[in-house]
């Protein structure tokens, strides 16, 4: 789909998930992951996920738990230092043109 991550950039990220259980069996990673960004992508609320990437509430609690804990932070720098050097961008919001 097109919110899913690749198996590449699943390979990245997946070490640096927490992977400590809280006693309930625990929903997949990478679903949740895929529907964490399929809301934030799609703007939709968090109770319109659709059901294949699990409860909205695990989607959402995940998002707010790992958000203070820092795994965003974490899952930014992995997918940093494993970048592509030929690839780049530029946010065109930030340059000057002029007429």
């Amino acid at each position: 789909m097109r919110y899913e991550l690749t198996d590449r950039e699943w390979s990245i990220v997946q070490p640096v998930l927490p992977t400590k259980s809280r006693g309930v069996p625990r929903v997949d990673d990478r679903h949740v992951l895929n529907g964490i960004f399929w809301v934030l992508r799609s703007g939709a609320p968090w109770r319109d996920l659709p059901e294949c990437y699990g409860p909205s509430t695990t989607c959402y609690n995940r998002f707010n738990r790992w958000r203070r804990a820092g795994v965003w932070d974490n899952i930014l720098a992995a997918m940093m230092d494993r970048r592509d050097d030929d690839v780049q961008m530029l946010d065109t919001a930030i340059v000057g043109v002029h007429q």
